[in-house]
């Protein structure tokens, strides 16, 4: 029986390619996007502003939740396409079961580890006595769906890198639109309030991986599920872990900066002011979700040629990449400048939110032209196995820049102070990726003379 091996990475041209691999994951992450707006609107109109400002505290930890799962996923989506690239084909299909044996496991470790102690995490996250009941509702359900979660999101990243980002759109798809059945349905009809919110987001990644299940299952393709593959290998956990850190800390950074301004925006503007921070942060992340679908387009075509040695190719595809997330994170900066109030009144907030909002979103997009290309460059390092530098990357704009800022700018501008704190990281941390991204340029093509030599 032929198998399917996705040889048209090191072949095709760039452009179409990128195309074709990238407007599937940006079509895909720009609905999920859109749905977790849809959630918010649905919990503003029929729970109100309390519940969004519950929602924005536990978000946060929801994603930190999902980020093991999309560390296993990425990394060994990465290595996959490296060893297709080197014609591997055999060890590809190890990672494949590997990745669902470690889903499983990491899944139920966070869920035994978080679950007992949540209200103590959530207030940390920044949650008050008002906040705290629903954030508590809305997340032990989705810890509880954590293993569900974890399978979803590692399953759709392998099967971009096995040649079917139409497929992986097409599972998104199916989570998001059962999601949106789901969501009026449990708080307008059942009544179930913020746990029917998050109900309907685990029932719908469940019936998607299910899906994913039956695409894994044909025979004909190169990865499918067979016996003997799920037994753990640490060389393929280790090889795995160690490239999906990146995007992991990055993600895990993500949350602890979300949980420190949570707890600096109540200490200087109150419930409301994470209750703004949370409607700018799902609309600024609309922008930002693009940029991920146009990375992850990217991440199957450089780790092949990479692995392929058509480092021409690689270096077409980071420059097409750049190119295109400037021109998506310019269109979030005139957002968020131009027509910021129009935005915010969709959330259905009130006048003390709205205000706070419109505020934010004008700080938080000041520098944000910058943020797509230091995206993709983080993301070059991690296609090409350069797990360490992407780390760094990754930390840098979250931990080392921002986290001081917020410590040290609202104790001289009070709440601007912790808004203004983004747009300065975000600058600071573009200078430090582009650095390492033109010595590492110089670096491979001065290898690449000495090859030829």
């Amino acid at each position: 029986m032929t198998q399917h091996v996705p040889t048209e990475l090191g072949t095709k041209p760039i452009g179409s390619l990128l195309w074709q691999y990238s407007l599937p994951a940006i079509i895909a992450m720009v609905a999920s996007s859109v749905y977790n707006i849809v959630d918010s609107i649905f919990v503003g109109q029929g729970l109100g502003d309390a519940a969004i400002s519950g929602m924005a505290v536990a978000s946060p930890f929801m994603n930190l939740s999902a980020a093991f799962g999309a560390m296993v996923g990425v990394g060994a989506s990465t290595v996959i396409s490296v060893r297709l690239g080197q014609g591997k084909y055999e060890e590809a299909q190890h990672i494949l079961g590997n990745t669902i044996s470690l889903n499983i496991l990491l899944g139920i470790l966070f869920t035994l580890a978080c679950l007992p102690f949540l209200d103590n995490i959530l207030y940390v996250f920044g949650a008050s006595d008002v906040t705290l009941p629903y954030a508590r509702e809305y997340m032990t359900i989705i810890l509880l769906g954590n293993v569900v979660t974890h399978l979803y999101f590692g399953s759709n990243a392998i099967l971009r890198s096995a040649g079917h980002p139409r497929s992986a759109m097409a599972c998104t798809f199916l989570a998001i639109i059962v999601n949106c059945v789901l969501d009026p349905l449990f708080i307008f009809v059942f009544r179930w309030g913020i746990e029917g919110v998050a109900w309907a987001t685990i029932i719908a990644q469940a019936i998607a991986f299910c899906w994913q299940l039956r695409l894994f299952s044909r025979p004909s393709e190169l990865l499918h599920l067979r016996r003997g593959i799920y037994r753990l290998r640490p060389d393929i956990v280790r090889r795995c872990l160690a490239i999906g850190l990146s995007p992991f800390l990055m993600n895990s950074c993500a949350c602890l900066v979300v949980l420190f301004c949570n707890n600096r925006l109540l200490q200087y503007g109150g419930d409301m002011a994470i209750g703004a921070y949370g409607i700018v942060n799902r609309v600024v992340f609309l922008f930002a979700t693009i940029v991920f679908g146009l990375v992850q387009g990217m991440q199957p075509i450089i780790g092949y040629n990479w692995g392929a040695r058509q480092n021409d190719r690689v270096f077409r595809v980071l420059r097409y990449g750049i190119i295109g997330a400037t021109g998506i994170t310019v269109a979030a900066f005139l957002t968020g400048e131009l027509i910021p109030a129009p935005v915010i009144h969709i959330f259905g907030a009130g006048p003390e939110l709205t205000e706070k909002a419109v505020r934010a979103f004008h700080f938080v997009v000041a520098a944000f032209p910058l943020v797509g290309a230091q995206m993709v460059i983080g993301n070059f390092f991690q296609s090409i196995g350069h797990a360490g530098k992407s780390i760094f990357l990754s930390v840098t704009r979250q931990m080392l820049f921002l986290i001081p800022m917020l410590a040290v700018l609202p104790g001289w501008w009070g709440l601007d102070g912790v808004w203004m704190a983004m747009p300065a990281s975000d600058t600071i941390s573009f200078v430090a990726a582009a650095a390492m991204l033109a010595y590492m340029i110089r670096k491979i093509k001065r290898n690449e003379t000495h090859r030829t030599a």
